[in-house]
């Protein structure tokens, strides 16, 4: 018998229904009154028919980090755990460090074709976005630089298309 076609998974997966996202700001000035990506994904979870667990908002310290993907990865109804922030090159910025070495499995297309986008918007400044994801104790675990112009494209672009199909397939 043949596998499935990626259309096939992918009316599969729409078909167990909506997915359960959180989100998590990495950032050491932003908070609930001005976290921006934290309201736009927010609507834009809602406008598509998924769910919004959470939004949190952690600093850019490792422990931090850790903790919330943890405490995140434990949640039984949750399939998605959306960082933003912390994945540039600076001192600070340690979301890519943290998630790296705890992602059991990595999924570097999603990185590769985000700075592909990227460098569209902003030119080779886009070599600079350590933008990844991967699978975390059965969770899509996406990470992308702060600003909310890198979050709208990564959740237009990558994320909203393939949202059931990344989730779903993961906890095959």
């Amino acid at each position: 018998m043949a596998s499935p076609s990626s259309s096939e998974h992918k009316r599969r997966a729409a078909e167990r229904g909506p997915v359960t996202l959180a989100v998590v700001t990495v950032s050491d000035t932003r908070n609930a009154k001005t976290d921006a990506n934290g309201a736009y994904l927010s609507a834009a979870v809602a406008r598509s028919g998924n769910r919004l667990h959470s939004i949190r908002i952690v600093p850019d310290e490792p422990a931090q980090i850790e903790a919330a993907l943890t405490a995140l990865a434990a949640e039984d109804e949750l399939q998605v755990i959306l960082f933003n922030g912390g994945t540039g090159i600076s001192r600070r910025d340690r979301t890519y460090d943290v998630l790296s070495r705890n992602l059991e499995k990595e999924l570097p297309g999603f990185g590769e074709i985000f700075r592909m986008l990227s460098y569209e918007q902003v030119g080779a400044a886009a070599v600079l976005s350590r933008a990844a994801a991967g699978v975390y104790r059965g969770k899509v675990v996406v990470s992308t630089p702060g600003s909310p112009a890198a979050v709208r494209l990564a959740w237009e672009k990558l994320l909203e298309p393939e949202l059931a199909h990344l989730a779903w397939e993961a906890v095959r």
